[in-house]
């Protein structure tokens, strides 16, 4: 029996309108598309991690899913309801199954609040009947489980590392009991030995407690660790999506293939320089995209379709939106490092 994803999205679109610098007041602003036609599943319990270079629309898809940006198409929640589009009276009924962890832990917490009062404040807000002893329990509780101590509860944020602050981030995300927790890049300013045990906390706490995450992150090693399945991002629109050890083991778009590659391997023996994919010239502005493949301006492997057609998500368990999927050869590998030296 197929268990009915807890997330479903097609078709998610995020578009800015953005006023060109010295254009005049009464002139038309440009459309800036930062998530184009997105689509995946979310199942309960699952990690759903997301990657691509910075500016392909990593943050913006997940502020769209929690409704801080507005957005279009379709967000199916598991009881049928569409996120996108809600006011922000009726999106208040789901702010406590979904909840999200932000990337500067320090720069998420109000520095005038206790670590007692931050923690509280999503359960006052979504449970005001509590009473101020059960509140004050419950706090204590969810400080334990993220591994901070309850004598803290009246230290105010300034008097915590870095790590402990993203534990007190994640403990207020915690106090209302989600089903999914939306991850942006959350270790991302943290020392790599608190990103371990950040990570590990996070891995813990979802299968003690049946949490789904949307973890988004440009660390591979990282994603491969904690995710089921890993999507891919570039210019907002989905290249690859497939489980980590498909995508890990055999990815299939040119553009994976170039950020597999540039994972740093922890081996004195291993050739770096001669197993990188390189990707030449920079990212293309959202404000105008190229035609086609969205990646064909830095795609070793380009033809003349690529620039007609926009290539389809296709597959089933393992997709790609490529008119040529598939390994790179030893040829287009060389013809990446020509034109990049160029």
């Amino acid at each position: 029996m197929m268990t009915k994803p807890l997330l479903d999205v097609r078709d998610l679109r995020v578009t800015f309108q953005i006023r060109r610098e010295g254009a005049m007041p009464w002139s038309a602003p440009l459309p800036l598309h930062a998530v184009g036609g997105v689509d995946f599943t979310l199942n309960p319990g699952e990690t759903l991690g997301v990657v691509g270079e910075s500016g392909c629309g990593k943050s913006t898809l997940a502020r769209a899913l929690i409704g801080l940006v507005p957005a279009e198409g379709q967000a199916e929640w598991i009881d049928g309801r569409d996120l996108i589009g809600l006011s922000p009276r009726q999106m208040m009924k789901y702010r406590s199954d979904i909840q999200m962890v932000f990337q500067d832990p320090l720069a998420s917490l109000n520095p005038r609040m206790t670590v007692g009062q931050i923690i509280a404040e999503p359960l006052r807000t979504h449970h005001p009947g509590l009473k101020s002893a059960e509140v004050k329990d419950r706090v204590k509780a969810i400080m334990e489980k993220v591994g901070l101590l309850p004598n803290q509860i009246n230290r105010y944020p300034h008097e915590f590392s870095g790590g402990q602050c993203q534990r007190i981030g994640i403990a207020r995300a915690l106090i209302v009991e989600p089903k999914l927790i939306i991850c942006d890049e959350p270790v991302s300013a943290l020392d790599v030995s608190i990103q371990a045990q950040v990570i590990n906390l996070l891995i813990r706490l979802q299968k003690e407690l049946g949490l789904a995450l949307v973890f988004i992150a440009h660390d591979l090693s990282v994603v491969k660790h904690i995710s089921d399945r890993v999507m891919v991002l570039y210019l907002g629109k989905v290249m690859e999506i497939g489980s980590s050890a498909d995508l890990f083991a055999d990815p299939q778009h040119p553009y994976t293939q170039a950020l597999l590659s540039a994972v740093p391997v922890p081996d004195p023996a291993h050739d770096m320089a001669g197993s990188v994919v390189p990707l030449s010239g920079d990212l293309p502005s959202p404000m105008n995209p190229p035609s086609g493949c969205v990646f064909r301006t830095r795609c070793p492997r380009a033809q003349a379709a690529c620039a007609e057609q926009v290539p389809a998500l296709l597959g089933q368990d393992h997709r790609t939106a490529c008119h040529f999927p598939g390994p790179l050869t030893d040829a287009e590998i060389a013809r990446a490092r020509n034109i990049e030296a160029a």
